[in-house]
């Protein structure tokens, strides 16, 4: 269930975490707010890990790790991300993707009547990656496209990863 949050603040220079867990390919920082997932980071390697401080980190962790596990995984998470009516319509056609196939960034605009550009910033904005599984859309040429608003470099080695373990 993906929740609109309706007074954002500006987020701080220093994230804090409730849990950072260890991935192949990189320390996915976990932060939540009460009884919602809020964001997942992709941090450096070499970032320390930390254990679950909440109830709610620790089944996240559970997940991700059961997902790491087993790519067919299907998330049961209650997400609280702030974004546009545009961005949730994307965000929505993303976790209807099943694990092992891929859309573009087109198919996903025409289902939407939308345009890919918009649905790749929308992409871009996605804070909870993984469980809205944005790294599944790639571009009309089958090509990866972009992925946490990069076109080259780690980013897209993390999304070439993600897609290898699901398969497609």
């Amino acid at each position: 269930m993906i929740k609109q949050k309706k007074n954002q603040e500006a987020k701080p220079l220093t994230r804090i975490y409730q849990a950072k867990i260890a991935t192949p390919f990189a320390i996915l920082g976990i932060r939540t707010d009460e009884d919602w997932l809020t964001d997942i980071d992709y941090l450096p390697l070499d970032t320390s890990t930390l254990p679950p401080q909440t109830l709610l980190a620790k089944e996240v962790c559970r997940q991700l790790t059961a997902y790491l596990t087993e790519p067919d995984y299907k998330f049961d998470l209650s997400l609280h991300i702030g974004g546009t009516a545009h961005q949730q319509r994307v965000w929505k056609a993303i976790m209807a993707i099943p694990s092992g196939q891929t859309s573009s960034y087109a198919e996903i605009a025409a289902q939407l009547h939308s345009a890919p550009r918009a649905v790749g910033r929308a992409c871009g904005a996605n804070r909870i990656p993984i469980v809205i599984p944005c790294h599944r859309v790639i571009s009309k040429n089958g090509g990866l496209g972009g992925f946490m608003n990069a076109s080259d470099g780690n980013p897209l080695e993390i999304k070439r990863w993600l897609l290898s373990h699901e398969s497609a």
